[in-house]
């Protein structure tokens, strides 16, 4: 599924902890939009109805993710970097570009997998040069106009 404008939002506000204690938290997500403006009213918008009392949007960044691989049994966000390698037809030189995914997945290894699974059919040969665990707690596209994961805030 290729993506194109995602931004990363950063909300603030006070979470009611599993041991009953209030604590002022500051949450990731992602949103896909078509401007700034747009994704702080659509974070707004989506954490709403979650959030008892108030909350800011303490910060909003693009970020540059050509494609995310989703899996609905997965509850982490991972950031890849994946080198497509090409051969310069003058020199004979290999040529890598890097490509940032986002995988859905319940650990590690899952990540992998579902990165290779969806990266099956590409004509160019890639190589994973890294991935790490995101603090991106939930995905808010567009088309589908709802969360790719259950996880959501606690009230």
């Amino acid at each position: 599924m290729a993506m194109n404008n995602w931004y990363e939002c950063r909300v603030k506000f006070e979470k009611v902890l599993e041991n009953g204690v209030q604590k002022k938290v500051t949450e990731v997500y992602l949103v896909d939009a078509m401007s700034f403006t747009e994704a702080e009213n659509r974070i707004i918008e989506e954490m709403t109805p979650y959030i008892s009392g108030e909350f800011e949007v303490t910060a909003v960044k693009k970020d540059r993710i050509s494609e995310m691989f989703i899996d609905p049994e997965g509850d982490k966000w991972y950031r890849c970097k994946v080198m497509f390698i090409t051969l310069d037809e003058k020199s004979g030189a290999e040529k890598k570009s890097a490509s940032i995914m986002l995988v859905q997945a319940k650990d590690f290894q899952t990540a992998i997998k579902n990165l290779e699974d969806g990266m099956k059919g590409t004509m160019s040969d890639w190589e994973i040069n890294t991935i790490s665990e995101t603090v991106i707690m939930d995905v808010y596209g567009v088309a589908a106009r709802e969360t790719t994961s259950a996880a959501q805030p606690a009230e």
